[in-house]
């Protein structure tokens, strides 16, 4: 007697059009997710300032892209880079980009 549990599943097609929808709706959000996030953690910092008076925690580019694993496969987002202008250490970590290789942010 041989029971097979194998099922195989579809693959999603690359060039498939409503694939290709949904993967942009799904990168556009993570982006506003992160980018709240960003404002948030520069909110919360918001009252630091340099010996200048500058505020200390400030936008500064982006990181290079980063992928977000979905169910609707790997999804290319930019990450906001988060400046101290006074070195001691604050940094910005997204939630939404956790490396699933490390279990660590990327």
């Amino acid at each position: 007697m041989t029971d097979n549990y194998v099922f195989k599943l579809n693959k999603p097609e690359l060039d498939d059009p409503l694939q290709e929808v949904l993967r942009e709706g799904a990168r556009k959000m993570l982006a506003a997710a992160i980018e709240a996030e960003v404002s948030a953690f520069i909110r919360q910092h918001g009252s630091l300032k340099t010996e200048d008076d500058k505020p200390r925690v400030v936008r500064n580019g982006y990181l290079p892209e980063r992928s977000i694993q979905t169910g609707l496969g790997d999804i290319e987002v930019k990450v906001p880079k988060v400046r101290d202008r006074s070195n001691s250490g604050i940094k910005f970590n997204s939630s939404l980009t956790w490396s699933s290789k490390t279990g660590q942010p990327s």
